[in-house]
């Protein structure tokens, strides 16, 4: 018989194993440590014990769901009425016997319950409470089709898909070559990369981003002046075991509007690749809405090239 109860601070190690166990794809991070979890997920500043549900078989946790909100419009604290189904996962022995549906209807009537008006599946920005850093990669991206399990079972449950982001990788190992162009010379010869102070940041990108080991880098003329673009780096040292090699996320790539379609995001991303493989960097990683073709387009002419893709549902009814 199944029972199921609410997140108890001894649970932590049997979560991890379960996470572990359920191979949840390329976008998960593996060989994570219970410390790392726990910073990531447990100790985050709004975690809701209430939230957290696990399905119990033999005193033994096979399962669980993780809902929580998105973020108010200033990104300070949460917006109830965003819910999100932030994590769903059943061991791979206990599958196909109703406890994935069981735990979405509890973690469902939690939201609810809180005073959700509209409710997702899948963390993405700004409804990504828990588990950047080690789930998604360079950033949330709801739940990835490299994570075989997740879309049918959602497709079931009456969700559809609402937004899509594709996730971009380019390899900076031996052998790797930089793009060329005439325009990105230029660009070169005229601007410099430089690291950025690091500005205040909202509560809901230090609960988050600011838990990992980030920078942000900026071009800007070499005669000096104002950011021309800028991007902020976040180290992705949790995939080491999952990815076989050390990588980093680029993410917030924002070029000024009177510089737009000049080369300097495309220069900016080339350059931030060339410091990273000087610290032994082998892969960098970016993601962008499939929405977004200037997005995209900056992206594939630094190099980038899709590999994986995330989607975010909601409920037909909700």
């Amino acid at each position: 018989m199944i029972e199921y109860r609410h997140f108890v601070n001894t649970d932590p190690p049997h979560i991890l194993r379960l996470w572990h166990e359920c191979q949840l794809g390329r976008g998960a991070a593996t060989g994570l440590r219970c410390d790392e979890f726990d910073e990531l997920v447990f100790a985050q500043t709004y975690f809701d014990p209430a939230g957290l549900i696990l399905a119990i078989a033999d005193s033994k946790i096979v399962g669980f769901v993780h809902a929580g909100f998105g973020a108010n419009e200033d990104r300070s604290w949460l917006s109830d009425e965003q819910g999100v189904i932030c994590a769903i996962m059943v061991h791979p022995s206990m599958r196909n016997q109703g406890i994935g549906r069981e735990l979405m209807r509890r973690g469902e009537a939690y939201l609810r319950e809180r005073g959700s008006k509209t409710i997702y599946a899948g963390p993405a920005e700004p409804r990504d409470p828990f588990y950047s850093g080690i789930y998604g990669g360079s950033q949330s991206a709801g739940f990835l089709h490299s994570d075989p399990a997740a879309e049918p079972f959602l497709t079931k449950l009456g969700y559809e898909a609402t937004e899509e982001h594709i996730v971009f990788q380019r390899g900076l190992g031996v052998g790797s070559a930089d793009p060329v162009g005439v325009r990105l010379v230029n660009v070169r010869r005229t601007t410099r990369l430089t690291v950025l102070n690091q500005e205040p940041k909202s509560l809901w990108w230090q609960t988050r981003y600011g838990r990992l080991d980030a920078m942000h880098l900026a071009l800007i003329p070499r005669t000096g002046g104002a950011p021309l673009a800028r991007v902020s780096v976040v180290g992705l040292d949790r995939y080491v075991d999952a990815w076989q090699t050390r990588g980093i996320g680029l993410m917030s790539l924002y070029v000024t509007e009177a510089n737009r379609k000049k080369g300097y995001g495309q220069a900016l991303l080339v350059e931030v690749c060339r410091r990273v493989r000087d610290d032994m960097v082998q892969l960098a990683e970016a993601h962008a809405s499939k929405a977004d073709a200037g997005a995209i387009a900056v992206l594939e002419s630094a190099g980038f090239r899709a590999i994986d893709s995330g989607r975010v549902y909601r409920r037909h009814d909700a």
